[in-house]
């Protein structure tokens, strides 16, 4: 009996994976996903500069062989990281994300940017500003005082204050766009 409800899981995760990926090979023939096509691929028409140059990085976080492409292995770990990803999984991604050059740590500006784009796509629910936003997170969580925020300040700060945990995980929620493609899915069937 507990066998016939594993393979019955089995099923339903491999029908959904086989959409998946008809829907990745329909989107991107040539099974690489370009930045352009990320966009499309997404819905993401007409963004200000500040908002594409998130989308740019966000594309850059789940292109993890750094080619340019997000092929269909990338792709499917990027949804399950939206999808199925445990809270350390998402900071880590976030703190990626947020390292807008790369040096391993997330300056004020970096923050401040980052924080702007997102707001500029997904809006604003807390009535803060950014540079309230990035002050408060950096007030809480830069224990050094440096400026900067290291990997392990991002991560232990941010686990340690739910208030903050909470405001990242809503801002950076990309549910939206998965029901969507989902939506896709379900009226091609």
């Amino acid at each position: 009996m507990g066998n016939s409800l594993g393979s019955n899981l089995e099923e339903l995760q491999a029908c959904e994976s086989h959409h998946w990926y008809t829907k990745f090979m329909t989107e991107c023939p040539s099974g690489l996903l370009t930045f352009y096509e990320f966009k499309r691929f997404f819905g993401l028409k007409n963004l200000s500069d500040l908002s594409n140059a998130y989308v740019r990085t966000m594309f850059t976080t789940f292109d993890m062989n750094n080619d340019g492409f997000i092929d269909f292995m990338e792709y499917v770990a990027a949804l399950s990281l939206v999808l199925k990803g445990g809270v350390e999984q998402k900071l880590r991604w976030y703190f990626k994300l947020y390292d807008v050059d790369g040096s391993g740590c997330i300056d004020r500006d970096e923050l401040l940017q980052i924080i702007k784009s997102i707001r500029a796509i997904n809006g604003n629910p807390y009535n803060m500003s950014a540079e309230d936003f990035t002050n408060m997170m950096f007030d809480k969580i830069d224990v050094n005082g440096d400026g900067e925020l290291s990997y392990e300040e991002f991560m232990e700060g941010i686990q340690e204050d739910e208030m903050l945990l909470k405001m990242l995980t809503e801002s950076l929620d990309l549910s939206h766009i998965v029901q969507k493609i989902q939506g896709e899915l379900n009226t091609t069937k």
